[in-house]
């Protein structure tokens, strides 16, 4: 470890890595620092060892879809073999990741850093210092401020559950307790309990379509319950006890395990931000649209950023724009977002890219919407799935797409679709002359527009 670089990045993931290399790679002297394993949280604590979980829940999903179709077989799951499967990705990277980023000639450190000064953090006790930053340290768990908080399970420590409890409640509605909820109860949870203080969970997508999802998350077995507010969790003995302000008025929910999936805050406190010149709010360190901090020679992008959705495509999309003007020395490049989709990786999966309904008329735009449930549709009734639809806004003038939003098999690769549509601004009619391989699930768009 040296004491003077050129570039010290705080965060080893997608995006501090992705700038740590750009930088090494041009000949510059880089440092990385992280205080957890390299690899960040969509790669060790989120998207990634999530989807495994996903995957191994959908052989399950597929048999409860094809039973009395030709498919005789149950399958269940083991959760030790399913953490196992889990951990063959996980354990993996951080020292492939730290492999690959030595050889490429970048100093990899382990330790809290926070700033001392404008150009100087320190680490492990000693101080280090550098003519650029890059901040890239991520989110973190909300915190709830609620008696028994410390009771709570966070997202992390459940991906690395040796065993799975029984009865689950999940504090939250948005992404985590939603995929995770459905995960669990796929898994062989008797009682799955989600505890959404809205008037309904996720938020952020479409009604109807959520609507869809929820009757199917309740059919499945799990207790969703809205407009629910936790108030206080309680251990006794081997159980917990959850206090809920609920729509009847206060309820308790029993459970051996409660999540905390109530959403993410920029994980910035221990920074020490002031003493760089780095201005930031609650919604994150403060950006320009080249990714500069009020310190110009501080860059930040992702989620600890008060700019963009936070997803690791936008995470890595910003990372370039801030690699790419840290090396030209000036503000060359400018973060212009695309249409960036989103999944929320439940079963049926919700997909989403462009505006809702609410935020078209919002903007005074025309559009038709073309809304359709397609259970009876062959791609659907091919794979026994009953809770498929879409939703695709169509401007009226252009005939571009304003939104999609679709739920069912196949969402989750469709949506990418209508984002490269919608990035190329493509018409319905350019869609629908289309020729798509048949039978697939991308052979359905043109029928959607």
């Amino acid at each position: 470890m040296k004491d003077a670089y050129d570039l010290i990045v705080i965060g080893g993931g997608t995006s501090g890595n992705g700038v740590a290399r750009m930088a090494a790679k041009a000949g510059w002297n880089v440092a990385s620092i992280d205080s957890l394993p390299y690899g960040g949280t969509c790669a060790l604590r989120g998207c990634d060892p999530k989807k495994m979980l996903v995957a191994v829940t959908e052989g399950v999903d597929w048999a409860d879809r094809m039973k009395g179709n030709g498919l005789k077989m149950q399958p269940s799951v083991d959760w030790p073999d399913m953490i196992a499967f889990k951990r063959t990705f996980t354990d993996a990277m951080p020292p492939r990741i730290e492999a690959g980023m030595e050889k490429a000639g970048i100093d990899v450190l382990h330790g809290e850093a926070r700033f001392t000064g404008a150009d100087s953090i320190e680490l492990n006790g000693e101080i280090l210092r550098a003519k650029h930053f890059h901040i890239a340290t991520g989110a973190r768990p909300i915190t709830l401020n609620i008696p028994g908080e410390a009771y709570l399970t966070t997202s992390t420590e459940f991906l690395e559950l040796t065993e799975r409890p029984d009865r689950i409640a999940f504090v939250g509605g948005g992404f985590i307790a939603m995929e995770f909820a459905h995960i669990s109860r796929r898994a062989g949870a008797s009682e799955v309990t989600v505890l959404e203080m809205a008037e309904r969970p996720l938020g952020t997508f479409d009604d109807d379509l959520v609507e869809i999802l929820v009757e199917g998350t309740e059919e499945l077995g799990i207790d969703l319950r809205t407009k629910a507010k936790v108030l206080a969790i309680e251990k006794q003995g081997e159980e917990f006890i959850v206090t809920v302000d609920g729509v009847g008025g206060a309820e308790t929910v029993t459970c051996d395990l409660v999540v905390h999936g109530t959403g993410r805050v920029p994980n910035i406190d221990g920074l020490n931000l002031e003493a760089a010149g780095v201005e930031y709010t609650r919604r994150g360190i403060q950006v320009n649209a080249s990714m500069r901090t009020s310190n110009l020679a501080v860059f930040a992008a992702g989620d600890c950023v008060d700019s963009g959705p936070n997803l690791t495509p936008v995470s890595a999309f910003e990372g370039r724009v801030a690699g790419k003007n840290l090396l030209a020395g000036k503000d060359e490049r400018q973060v212009k977002y695309p249409p960036i989709p989103s999944v929320v990786f439940t079963l049926p999966m919700v997909a989403s890219v462009g505006l809702s309904e609410a935020a078209a008329r919002k903007e005074g735009l025309k559009f038709d919407t073309h809304f359709e449930k397609t259970h009876d549709w062959y791609s659907s009734m091919r794979v026994g799935a009953q809770r498929t639809a879409y939703k695709v806004l169509v401007e009226q003038d252009t005939g571009k797409i304003l939104g999609a939003h679709l739920i069912g098999p196949g969402a989750e690769e469709q949506i990418n679709l209508f984002a490269m549509a919608m990035r190329a601004g493509q018409t319905a009619n350019q869609i629908k002359a289309m020729i798509f391989a048949y039978p697939s699930y991308a052979s359905d768009i043109g029928a959607m527009v």
